[in-house]
């Protein structure tokens, strides 16, 4: 598939999510509430689905090269289960600071988190491709017990449950800005990309090249670190989405980072958009969290996915 199409696809769902919701909005007839209406909930909205789905696509091709597997994201690596323990960290010794504050304290957990999984990799001799992703969901298991216990503790459940269920039913103007954070960082990965592409390639590689091995691997998990915990912090966990996008994309396109981010990026942003509009009609006039709606589409593609590279 081609840009102009990913972009078309794009703009179309985009108008589209645009005039679903439980009040009507006609593009012929508006009027000043349906325009306070638009740049207050709706326009906000579309903006941080485009956002989110780039950014957690080019998060997930960003962990596979990494860790050389396929199977990794930050949905199976912990590093969200990471992002929550560090915001529930924020919010009981830190309520008092401000909110980037707040947020850097999230980022440097979901960093030392990442750099756990790692560390763990270089331990493990059996590097199979399904045993790594199994080990991320392992280490992402204990981290959640950790936060859920802290969380029943300190009375902080409800906190909890409600960044484990992704949705943008809040996103309105004033409280989703902090979500432009990523932008910058998909630059960041952008000029790096090829860098990162022959790290995926293995440490001789790199020192053969002349290229710091430990300086591109923190960079790269410094980006999803940052990219993680802004999400989870605005939206929540929205899972499958940095698994199935970069593995469908390296299924027709390779494997080469830098050539595929316009790809991964754009079909990030269509797929989560995509879900968003079914979790607005689904049950409408009531909505459903978009993380229900990713992980049943999610779940379904990672099938097609496993069977693809078995049948290759």
């Amino acid at each position: 598939m081609k840009l102009k199409v990913l972009l078309s696809l794009l703009f179309i769902f985009s108008i589209v999510s645009v005039f679903i919701g439980v009040k009507d909005i006609s593009l012929f007839s508006l009027n000043n509430e349906d325009l306070e209406l638009l740049f207050i909930t709706r326009i906000p909205r579309i903006i941080a689905i485009i956002i989110t789905g780039m950014s957690l696509g080019i998060c997930g091709l960003i962990m596979q090269q990494i860790t050389q597997n396929k199977f990794v994201s930050p949905t199976t690596a912990g590093t969200m289960d990471c992002a929550r323990f560090g915001i529930l960290i924020s919010l009981v010794f830190f309520n008092t600071y401000s909110f980037l504050f707040q947020t850097l304290i999230a980022c440097i957990f979901t960093m030392l988190g990442s750099i756990v999984f790692i560390q763990i990799l270089r331990k493990i001799k059996f590097k199979d491709s399904i045993f790594i992703p199994l080990v991320g969901l392992m280490f992402g298991g204990i981290i959640n017990s950790l936060t859920t216990f802290f969380a029943y503790s300190l009375n902080y459940i409800q906190n909890i449950q409600g960044w484990l269920q992704g949705s943008f039913a809040n996103v309105m103007q004033g409280n989703y800005e902090l979500i432009y954070i990523s932008l910058p960082m998909l630059v960041v990965a952008y000029i790096f990309a090829n860098k990162i592409t022959i790290v995926g390639m293995g440490k001789e590689v790199c020192i053969n090249l002349g290229i710091s091995y430990n300086f591109v691997l923190g960079l790269g998990l410094f980006i999803v670190s940052i990219i993680t915990s802004v999400i989870v912090l605005t939206v929540g966990v929205i899972p499958f989405l940095g698994l199935i996008i970069p593995n469908i994309i390296s299924i027709y396109k390779g494997d080469n980072l830098k050539r595929n981010l316009s790809y991964i990026a754009l079909s990030g942003a269509l797929f989560l958009l995509i879900c968003d509009i079914f979790a607005r009609i689904i049950i409408f006039p009531f909505e459903m969290p978009i993380s229900i709606v990713a992980g049943v589409f999610g779940s379904l593609i990672f099938i097609w996915i496993l069977l693809k590279r078995k049948n290759g």
